[in-house]
């Protein structure tokens, strides 16, 4: 592999609450999932962050969510389908607007959270959430590329129903020997120490594969890696990832080209 995506969620501060450096991750990364006031963000602080990822030339994708500003987006919301179908086609609407005030536009769609977690499992328990999902995406763009988790159910789903898909792996999460995430709750699940991020990181780009909980050797195919934006060490992190992945010859390059998002990507349906 010798490019590769560089992710993080942005604009996840709210009002006078500010969460993580944008500003700083916004000259790391290579695509930026943006809050649509879901599980954060507020329409000023929106605004900025999708002004100073245009001036950057940084894509924007709307990081759409359940309807759970108090949980972040981490709870688990028993939405109907049309429900959740309304709520995906106003988030990626809103940020379309204001994108579309600084000069830019919306590039892709990637759900946040929860809905993450349950639309992953699309063939069982988040059948009805990751149609709705699609349908949402659909009905506003059908070439907006979605994002999910490498090997999931949802990109399967996702596109056999005619979007393009982006598969995702994460540098601060651990999985399982699935290849699925491992819940928050458990502990390592989440990763804070940079040398081992970026040589998490590293291996994924040169061999395809992670190191799951277990010890399981878990191989995945990926087009883009996550640094989450609300950890205490993301610009540490992400400097760190980038420059090794320099060093390594990788060179860190947006998923997406043209004005509306066409992906340039084929790895994620392998």
């Amino acid at each position: 592999m010798t490019t590769i995506d560089l992710n993080a969620d942005l604009g996840e501060g709210f009002g006078r609450w500010q969460l993580g450096d944008d500003d700083a991750l916004l000259d790391v990364v290579t695509s930026a999932n943006v809050a649509c006031g879901f599980h954060a963000g507020d329409p000023a602080g929106l605004l900025r962050v999708v002004d100073a990822a245009h001036r950057r030339g940084v894509v924007v994708g709307a990081h759409v969510s359940y309807r759970d500003l108090v949980g972040f987006g981490r709870r688990y919301v028993d939405a109907s389908h049309d429900e959740l179908v309304a709520d995906v086609v106003w988030q990626v609407g809103a940020l379309t607007g204001l994108t579309r005030a600084v000069g830019g536009a919306v590039r892709y769609v990637k759900p946040h959270g929860a809905l993450y977690s349950v639309v992953a499992d699309a063939d069982g328990r988040g059948a009805v959430h990751a149609g709705a999902l699609v349908e949402g995406v659909l009905r506003v763009d059908p070439s907006l590329p979605v994002v999910g988790l490498a090997g999931s159910a949802f990109l399967r789903r996702a596109e056999a129903e005619g979007l393009h898909v982006v598969a995702e792996a994460f540098a601060d999460r651990a999985y399982d020997a699935s290849g699925a995430l491992a819940p928050r709750s458990l502990p390592g699940a989440v990763l804070h120490d940079a040398g081992e991020i970026r040589d998490r990181v590293l291996r994924l780009v040169e061999t395809g594969s992670v190191v799951a909980v277990d010890g399981t050797v878990v191989e995945l195919v990926v087009d883009t890696v996550c640094v989450h934006g609300d950890s205490p060490d993301a610009v540490a992190i992400a400097v760190g990832v980038r420059s090794a992945l320099e060093e390594a010859g990788v060179a860190p390059r947006a998923f997406v080209t043209g004005p509306q998002g066409v992906a340039d990507t084929g790895t994620a349906s392998r």
